[in-house]
């Protein structure tokens, strides 16, 4: 950049000393001719002040073209750059998400993954027992979670993450009131799963949520129906 703003205020002098070399070398010639052919000449009178002009002309261009080419990339407009790879890649994985959809069967008590209206995966689900029923309609996935803690909406008791934690070993939220949660998780009691026993989540094997966990991303929409 220095190296340019050099080449630059040489090109300025240059073209300073050559308009008045010019200038003074007309007005030699002008004052040493004849009445008659300065009168002949009045219509080009203004030609060294013409050609001073069109000096500055060009070295505004020339300075332009230089300063352009001189400036770094990542000065530019940032609608000019090419997308970086992580910028891509998170694109890629949100349209993906935008493809899939879990839709959950209280009938059969199975949860299936769909992509592009495709099934890729079902997994078997414990459902909300009678008075804590799981509750219907079309959700989206609202919080996700390694080895959650859980709190019993009766008695207050905080179960501590770990291996006997009811939530097992994922959590998948896709419902609140503001206070409680309902969503896909564990459980260490993985004969229970495909009973009627949560308190309106769905239960699933530990084994089974890890891979739902990795299937499906915040924002994928969750379907509940009877």
């Amino acid at each position: 950049m220095v190296r340019n703003d050099s080449l630059a205020r040489i090109v300025m002098l240059l073209c300073f000393g050559t308009a008045i070399l010019s200038l003074t070398l007309h007005w030699r010639i002008s004052t040493s001719m004849p009445n008659t052919v300065k009168d002949s000449s009045r219509v080009s009178t203004n030609e060294p002040f013409d050609f001073f002009a069109r000096q500055i002309r060009d070295f505004v261009s020339l300075e332009k073209d230089v300063t352009e080419e001189s400036l770094p990339k990542s000065k530019l407009p940032s609608k000019t750059q090419a997308a970086s790879p992580q910028q891509s890649e998170a694109k890629r994985l949100n349209n993906a998400s935008l493809e899939k959809k879990v839709v959950v069967d209280l009938g059969d008590r199975r949860a299936y993954v769909y992509r592009q209206n495709t099934v890729i995966a079902s997994y078997p689900i414990g459902v909300g027992k009678k008075g804590w029923e799981t509750p219907t309609g079309t959700f989206e996935v609202l919080h996700m979670q390694h080895y959650p803690a859980w709190k019993h909406p009766i008695t207050g008791k905080v179960f501590a993450a770990g291996p006997n934690s009811p939530l097992g070993e994922r959590w998948i939220g896709f419902w609140s009131d503001g206070h409680n949660e309902i969503g896909f998780h564990g459980t260490p009691e993985s004969d229970l799963v495909g009973s009627p026993v949560s308190h309106g989540c769905l239960r699933m094997r530990n084994s089974d949520v890890r891979l739902l966990y990795e299937q499906i991303d915040l924002g994928v929409a969750v379907e509940v129906r009877k």
